[in-house]
């Protein structure tokens, strides 16, 4: 499978590259700050403190999905630990993005399978078939709107979601931001200012 055209870039630089757009809230962080994930969203409405529809997202995405779950606010609940975490790893889910708690921290960070969400909460969830959670929709995160089939991109700074049809041009852009700041770096170590490199006013 070809590499994902983001893959590699940090959510900082897609995120300036995606025009500052797309960064998700910034509670939302990575169990592990080694943790780094880039790859199609698959979305998830759970009703508050329900966990059924993860159980059901892990089977009903494709491998290489990322898993990104909106709790509708409600984050007083571990939704995602380490059962499912397995769970995950044996379907091929590329990682998880959640608005809501997680527990067995420890665990996942071992298992390295990449969990981002808003906070750590050891309070349990219920799994309630008459629950009115959704599969594969859209949905708003903060001020992002996220769609089947985006990318998402998250790392040790946060999480960004960029548009399907805008990935390509975020990916160039992305890697000429970086290639740019590289030569900032550069220019740093040899003893020049920001304020000479930027043509920032004095």
């Amino acid at each position: 499978m070809a590499e994902h055209p983001l893959a590699g870039l940090s959510s900082a630089t897609v995120h300036e590259a995606y025009g500052m757009r797309g960064a998700l809230p910034s509670a939302v962080k990575p169990v592990d700050p080694d943790f780094y994930l880039c790859g199609p969203v698959f979305t998830i409405d759970c009703p508050p403190a329900d966990n059924l529809w993860l159980h059901r997202a892990i089977y009903a995405a494709a491998p290489g999905d990322v898993l990104v779950a909106d709790m509708r606010g409600h984050t007083e609940a571990g939704y995602w630990g380490e059962v499912l975490s397995q769970a995950a790893i044996a379907r091929g889910i590329a990682g998880l993005v959640m608005t809501g708690g997680v527990r067995d921290t420890r665990e996942i960070s071992t298992l390295r399978f990449p969990v981002f969400a808003a906070n750590v909460c050891i309070r349990g969830t219920v799994k309630d078939p008459r629950g009115d959670g959704r599969l594969g929709g859209s949905m708003r995160i903060g001020d992002v709107d996220v769609h089947p089939g985006d990318t998402v991109v998250g790392d040790a700074d946060g999480a960004v979601v960029v548009g399907a049809h805008h990935v390509d041009s975020v990916a160039q852009a992305g890697r000429a931001r970086v290639a740019s700041e590289r030569e900032m770096l550069k220019r740093l170590r040899r003893g020049e200012s920001t304020i000479d490199i930027l043509g920032l006013p004095t």
